[in-house]
Order: C-alpha cells, then sequence, then structure tokens
C-alpha cells in the first residue's frame, strides 16, 4: 500500500515542513471567556527519505485520556523520530472537552459527529473542519487513539473498515489482542476519511477519565508495529508487548442487565469465555434476588461496564468469537 510514496513537502496551515525537518505547528479554534487563545497543536516528523505519511490522533473525545497519555511518551521517547516518510501527531484535538472532563465540547455537540466540518459553524464542527481540511489531505493511512465511554472498560482492540482491505491490513499489523470490523459511523472522522479513500484504524484501550497501564502499553506497541511495517523505523527496543497473532472476532454481541440492581462482575476483561458460564450478576440490594449473566456462546469478553449500580437493559459485557 506503500508503494507510490514520494518525498513531500507538508503543508498545514500555511507552514511548510520539507523533508529533513520538524514542527510544531498551532491551528488557532477558538477563545475561552477569559480570552485565552485555544489551538490545536500538532507536530510533523518528516524525514529525509521518502515513504508514507501517517496520522496518530488523540483526545477526539476529550475525556478519552488514554490516547493522550500513550502520545505523549512516544513524543517524551522520541519514537517519531524516523528514518523515512512523515508523522503527523494530534496529541490532544479536543481540548475543550479535555479542560471539562467530557468527551464533547461545551456546547454538547460531539467532534466525532461533526466530520467533515463547517469552517464558520459550531464548535465542534470548526475542529473537524480543520482536521479535514488541513490534515487528512497530508496522510496516507492514520491511527486515531479512543477509550470507552460512560464507565465501560475496552481492552485493547483495533477496529477497521471491512470493505477498505488496508485497513484490515493496518488492523493486523497493530496487533491488539481483539481485532474486528466495524460499520461506519456517519459525519465520523473514520467515515470522512474513508469517502476520501484514507485508511483509519481506531484503536480502543481502557476508559475515560482512567489510566490504564495495559491499554498504553498495548496502544505504544501497536503504533510501533504500523510504523516498522511502513518502514519508518528499523526496530521496535524495547519490546513492550509480545504475542504471536492477534485474535480476529467476527461475531459480537453485548449482553445486558435482565433488571436493575448492583452488577458484580466475575470475570476479568479480556478473558476466554465458554458457552453457559456464569460471567457475573445482578442483585438487588437486600438479597431478595440475584441474576445471572451467562456466557452465549465460547469466546472473549472484550469490554466490561464498571458501573456498579445498573438499569434494565444497560450494557454490561461485550462478547466476541
Amino acid at each position: 500500500m506503500f508503494g507510490d510514496s514520494e518525498n513531500k513537502t507538508i503543508i498545514i496551515y500555511g507552514k511548510k515542513v520539507k523533508p529533513g525537518e520538524a514542527k510544531w505547528i498551532q491551528i488557532p479554534i477558538d477563545r475561552l471567556p477569559t480570552g485565552t487563545l485555544i489551538d490545536i497543536p500538532i507536530y510533523v516528523y518528516n524525514a529525509a527519505k521518502p515513504g508514507p505519511t501517517m496520522l496518530v490522533q488523540g483526545g477526539l473525545h476529550g475525556d478519552e485520556i488514554n490516547g493522550v497519555e500513550i502520545i505523549r511518551r512516544m513524543l517524551f521517547e522520541g519514537c517519531y523520530k524516523i528514518k523515512s516518510g512523515a508523522v503527523i501527531v494530534l496529541p490532544l484535538l479536543n481540548i475543550f472537552g479535555f479542560i471539562h472532563f467530557s468527551r464533547q465540547v461545551p456546547d454538547g455537540k460531539d467532534v466525532n459527529r461533526s466530520f467533515p466540518g463547517v469552517k464558520n459553524g459550531s464548535l465542534a464542527a470548526r475542529i473537524a473542519y480543520q482536521v479535514t481540511h488541513e490534515v487528512l489531505p497530508q496522510i496516507d493511512f492514520g491511527i486515531d487513539l479512543h477509550t470507552g465511554g460512560a464507565k465501560r472498560n475496552n481492552h485493547p482492540q483495533i477496529r477497521y473498515t471491512e470493505s477498505m482491505p488496508e485497513s484490515e491490513n493496518l488492523a493486523k499489523v497493530f496487533n491488539a489482542p481483539f481485532y474486528f470490523a466495524t460499520s461506519l459511523i456517519s459525519k465520523s472522522f473514520r467515515k470522512t476519511a474513508y469517502d476520501q479513500k484514507v485508511p483509519i484504524i481506531v484503536y480502543e484501550g481502557g476508559e475515560s477519565m482512567r489510566f490504564d497501564e495495559y491499554a498504553i502499553k498495548e496502544g505504544i506497541q501497536g503504533i510501533l508495529n504500523v510504523m516498522k511495517y511502513a518502514g519508518m523505523i528499523d526496530k521496535i527496543d524495547p519490546m513492550l508487548i509480545e504475542r504471536e497473532e492477534s485474535e480476529l472476532l467476527t461475531k459480537r454481541k453485548w449482553l445486558r442487565a435482565p433488571t436493575a440492581g448492583m452488577f458484580v462482575p466475575q470475570i476479568l476483561n479480556g478473558s476466554s469465555i465458554k458457552k453457559g458460564a456464569v460471567l457475573g450478576f445482578v442483585t438487588d440490594t437486600f438479597a431478595n434476588y440475584c441474576e445471572a449473566i451467562k456466557a452465549p456462546y465460547d469466546g472473549f469478553v472484550f469490554c466490561i461496564n464498571n458501573q456498579a449500580v445498573v438499569n434494565y437493559g444497560d450494557a454490561l459485557f461485550h462478547v466476541g468469537c
């Protein structure tokens, strides 16, 4: 997929980054009520030798901080000082959501449901517009970093676009514990990239507003795996995570609360399961009832809801095989 890559100057918001250069670029977005300017910070590493251009993006949802930490550690360790190609790094796209501990921007809109954006639209639409018009045209492929939301903890996993073979190949190369195809969501970043024939894989690891060391290490390892595959680096030293092969899930199902009550999981996230095995219970506070949640088939648990008090129909376990 990288056969036609060229050595090129990258231009973002009028700033040029020539081959052999690295620059920090800021795209102004809005101001806080105090007058403080808020911008989108972008790092561009353009190697002297030709190769593909990769995007690594975190913080599209402001409360999903594992991706932000993955990128910060890789910046700190100098992981993006590559020998060929280019890496465009967006450490924290939704700064407004980040400082308000929120998935959305302050007006309640979701940036990842606002693509391709509007130049003079809402705050979310303006952020999406800048990414669509300034960053997306520059890249050959990308990795979008996320976590579970609403107390749901995603065991490290990669999601790809089934109708895009390049996306599936990148998912395999990333080599997270699990990978699977998901449908494209209207007005999402991945859908907009798909429309422009740019393959994007989505890494999900951990939950919002909580650092997960295992998910962070898996994310770093996966990005390095992709960089090595793309010829940007020669080796990965040291290896943080080692496994033979990622597990492809072709069948997935949410197991939901059979009643309201307190949810008590009985299995660790990422575990293999057998059909009929008890995965957890929903019980009332007075010990009058206790309903078991059982595995529908042999497979794996790759997401667990950490909300202790649940309502009827709440998603508790995401399982697949």
